[in-house]
């Protein structure tokens, strides 16, 4: 990218979506939704127990077809499990809606770019969340 923001968030999510090559609307929409209603921010007791809709925080969501990189044979990473391209932008950007539809405060990445993410990991949670058929992460 040219050095532009494209999306910004302050306290909240950062989401780096991989979709796979077998992934489908239903698993996107109940990713999206896993993600919305996580209970992973503190309430008034520090205990986790609040969603990002809850504390008003947002969600970056950024493409990340690496994330199917497959390192087990030799040195370079096999992408051969990640979506093809316009299967992966349809279900990102299914992913995204669904998660505006929440009512949450959402911000993206460029789908295909090369981007600068930068992340201040405030707390102790970084999770990988699946689908039900355990294919869809982020």
């Amino acid at each position: 990218m040219d050095g532009s923001v494209i999306g910004q968030i302050g306290k909240g999510l950062l989401v780096l979506l991989g979709i796979h090559q077998h992934d489908t609307d239903a698993q996107a929409e109940q990713l999206a939704k896993k993600v919305i209603q996580l209970r992973i921010f503190p309430d008034e007791k520090d205990k986790m127990n609040r969603s990002v809709k809850e504390i008003s925080g947002g969600v970056l969501v950024v493409p990340q077809f690496t994330l199917y990189g497959d390192t087990r044979k030799g040195n370079r990473p096999s992408y051969s499990e990640a979506a093809p391209p316009d299967t992966a932008r349809r279900l990102y950007e299914y992913f995204v809606s669904i998660c505006l539809e929440s009512g949450a405060i959402v911000e993206t990445g460029v789908f295909q770019a090369r981007m600068s993410v930068r992340l201040v990991n405030d707390g102790p949670v970084t999770l990988m969340c699946y689908s039900k058929s355990e294919t869809a992460r982020f």
